[in-house]
């Protein structure tokens, strides 16, 4: 009778939210790139009155803002300049390496068919290179449509037992508290941590692992991010223990997003600069925000003109990251990140820039690391299909719960890189704790090299034994070290992320995961891309609408579903 009258409670306020919102509509080749275009403009002369438009950082936003300043707001693609301080294109979308060295990404950003609302129309423009007459949203839900999701070993335990994650494991208590903080203003989680709001027996359950490494969540990260993540993915919360919402692309998403995207703009005349820092920009005097002038690492700088823009990458998730090999590890950090400094160079010369202190001042807050596992042959991956009934592909994050590095592993369908053989197999894996000691290799994952974190996580599986066998068969393990990849999760002020275009802007937006757009939630594909779509349609008068949030938690369907999930 009590679980009855909670879940009635829970289904009625659930209810009373969904009523009492209000619905508003808001209006490879994997080889170093090489400087691509005449980048004349940088410090060559312009025609008098012409308009240019400088993209600062290389990204899928800057990318994707070129993109619609060509498709929507009609500029010329010779007049759209992307610098970029590094030597290749894609920011956090990364994949490259051989058959010979291995293989690495970064991380895999997952996509989702019904959320991702931007991206899929921005895409649905863009040409396939691998699938003519198609564009490339066709080629990836055409792809996932192939290859669904359906995890079998979402969890496992340290005696390797597939979890039974039908049940969130969740108390009234987690309930009541959950139900309270979706719905509570947003207003009133100002530097507010998720461990703040719940009970510590939430972050056993099955539900908080499974989140956690889903998204990358910590104890400590920012209860309004969590808050925002459970609305907007709130159509997922029934299925995250099967993660069937997840959308994969055919290869990695360098090559199966930017790679196209960035042939688009090449082909359209937009001119690209690599290996160039911008480092501070002038501002001309008075209210207003208008950016005069580019002050770049090489000392020079470029005086803008009257009607040219500028748009700013305010904070990179993938800063400073370090990679080691087989036989070392990923050094530790020793540079300042680049974007986040030029957020702090401008951030106090005008009112509403934001703040990037709280994103970008604690690395052993902010920071896991990967490993991608490159191996002769498929045998490692059929000992892991045999032990997870999933087919490479079809398992996404399998997460080892009881590690101390708290370790999960995804098996992409492979190929998962166009120049891997035929003989060579990848999978991909992440610890969330890196300062904590292996339970088998007796050293922090900071401080392991490739072959060691492998050995920590055969052990996990219950492999060890084989390690001869397994080994024998890796032609390298490399792992990465990001310091500030959970940097947008860190706990905040609302004013701590600026608008993407500032108020009194006359020139200048931002574009990043450190920009404020209201319901959306970082650490996600769509949300640079929706910045990229509000700045340029907001400075260029583009009679269009920017795809708002779908209302998925105002769904009566959907929050019934999700009362029901609370109660498995």
């Amino acid at each position: 009778m009590k679980k009855r009258n909670a879940a009635l409670a829970i289904m009625g306020a659930l209810g009373a939210m969904y009523l009492a919102k209000k619905v508003h509509t808001e209006k490879t080749e994997n080889k170093t790139e090489k400087k691509t275009g005449n980048n004349q403009m940088l410090h060559g002369k312009r025609k008098l009155k012409e308009q240019h438009i400088y993209l600062i950082g290389g990204g899928i936003g800057m990318l994707a803002a070129a993109a619609y300043l060509i498709r929507d707001a009609h500029v010329d693609g010779k007049n759209i300049h992307v610098i970029e301080g590094r030597h290749i294109l894609g920011g956090s979308n990364d994949g490259t390496g051989t058959n010979e060295q291995g293989f690495v990404a970064r991380g895999g950003r997952m996509l989702n068919e019904e959320t991702f609302e931007n991206l899929w129309e921005l895409f649905g423009s863009i040409p396939s290179l691998k699938w003519p007459n198609h564009s490339v949203t066709e080629e990836i839900l055409n792809f996932d449509n192939l290859h669904p999701t359906h995890s079998q070993a979402r969890l496992v335990t340290k005696n390797q037992e597939i979890v039974d994650t039908y049940t969130m494991g969740f108390s009234n208590e987690d309930r009541i508290a959950m139900t309270k903080l979706l719905a509570i203003p947003e207003e009133k989680l100002d530097g507010l941590k998720i461990k703040d709001w719940f009970r510590p027996g939430f972050f056993e359950t099955n539900f908080w692992y499974m989140w956690q490494t889903t998204f990358a969540f910590q104890k400590w990260s920012s209860l309004f991010e969590l808050r925002r993540y459970m609305n907007r993915m709130i159509l997922e919360f029934s299925r995250i223990n099967t993660l069937e919402g997840v959308t994969r692309t055919p290869l990695n998403q360098y090559e199966s997003l930017i790679l196209p995207l960035k042939d688009h703009l090449e082909k359209q005349g937009v001119d690209f600069t690599l290996n160039m820092d911008v480092v501070d920009l002038v501002f001309k005097p008075g209210s207003k925000i208008t950016v005069t002038e580019l002050v770049l690492k090489d000392g020079s700088s470029l005086a803008l003109g009257d009607n040219d823009v500028v748009m700013m990458t305010n904070g990179t998730m993938t800063d400073c990251t370090t990679e080691g090999s087989w036989g070392t590890p990923a050094p530790e950090t020793t540079e300042m990140p680049r974007s986040a400094q030029l957020w702090r160079n401008i951030a106090t010369k005008k009112p509403g820039l934001g703040n990037p202190e709280p994103f970008f001042g604690n690395e052993q807050e902010t920071n896991w690391q990967s490993f991608t596992v490159t191996c002769r042959g498929n045998s490692l991956l059929k000992r892991i299909e045999a032990f997870s009934g999933n087919i490479p592909g079809s398992g996404a994050l399998m997460t080892l719960k009881d590690s101390s590095w708290l370790m999960s592993t995804v098996v992409a369908a492979q190929p998962h890189f166009g120049n891997q053989a035929a003989n060579t197999t990848i999978f991909w894996g992440y610890g969330i704790f890196t300062d904590k000691i292996g339970d088998y290799v007796k050293k922090t994952m900071r401080e392991c090299t490739g072959e060691e974190i492998l050995y920590e996580w055969v052990s996990q599986m219950g492999w060890q034994d084989d390690w001869d066998e397994i080994e024998k068969d890796i032609v390298n393990v490399i792992p990465v070290y990001m310091p500030y990849i959970d940097a947008q999760f860190q706990p905040r002020k609302m004013s701590d992320r600026p608008k993407v275009v500032p108020d009194r802007s006359t020139n200048f937006a931002m574009v990043s995961q450190f920009v404020e757009i209201p319901k959306d939630m970082v650490f996600t594909e769509e949300y640079s891309i929706r910045a990229a779509r509000t700045a340029v349609y907001k400075l260029f008068n583009v009679d269009k609408e920017v795809i708002p949030v779908t209302a998925h938690n105002r769904n009566p369907k959907v929050l019934a579903k999700a009362t029901h999930t609370m109660f498995r």
